[in-house]
């Protein structure tokens, strides 16, 4: 049951780093670098799990002015991409997005499969043990080669890092919000 990632930075429009609901207002799909070419091309790394999605006619924003723009053209290059804008046809024009990220919107994010999750979905989730101890609350999730780690943060003690694999996440419920772990041998610090 260990939920497949999903990588998708959010942001929002409030202080608190989101919305009432809870749910990011704006997804990073891509950090702008540097112009290229004369046509208006920008470089992007890509920072989302669907670059096929990222197609001409879509729109999005760019930076936190949440600058509206959409998409004329998207093609590979080494291994980022190469986009441009309606409107942005020189790279003096496409300069203006020089190290900004673009985002989508939450309600444009595609739907995934059964057991996947977007990182935005699992942070604040209570974490419980087998026998329904309050482990503490899923504050961060860090990026590995092999599989991502879960830094849960109790209300007293040192962080918690639990892998995400089968072994260790027995479930996950979003409409609970909880998140229920196997606690492997040595994994949780002592108190002593």
């Amino acid at each position: 049951m260990t939920p497949r990632r999903k990588s998708f930075e959010n942001t929002s429009t409030d202080a608190a780093g989101s919305p009432p609901t809870g749910e990011p207002v704006f997804l990073a799909v891509g950090k702008l670098r540097r112009p290229h070419g004369v046509h208006g091309e920008i470089i992007m790394d890509v920072l989302t799990d669907f670059p096929e999605r990222l197609k001409a006619g879509k729109k999005m924003v760019a930076g936190t002015q949440h600058i509206p723009v959409q998409i004329r053209s998207v093609r590979g290059h080494d291994q980022a991409l190469l986009i441009a804008f309606n409107g942005y046809d020189t790279p003096e024009q496409a300069g203006e997005f020089r190290n900004l990220i673009l985002y989508s919107t939450t309600a444009e994010q595609p739907p995934l499969e059964e057991g996947e999750f977007y990182h935005h979905e699992l942070i604040g989730l209570q974490v419980f043990d087998e026998q329904d101890v309050l482990l503490g609350e899923l504050a961060e999730i860090l990026e590995t080669g092999a599989n991502d780690v879960y830094v849960v943060r109790p209300e007293i003690g040192p962080e918690i890092l639990f892998p995400a694999i089968d072994e260790v996440i027995l479930e996950v419920n979003l409409k609970k919000k909880l998140m229920r772990v196997h606690v492997l041998p040595g994994l949780i610090p002592s108190q002593d």
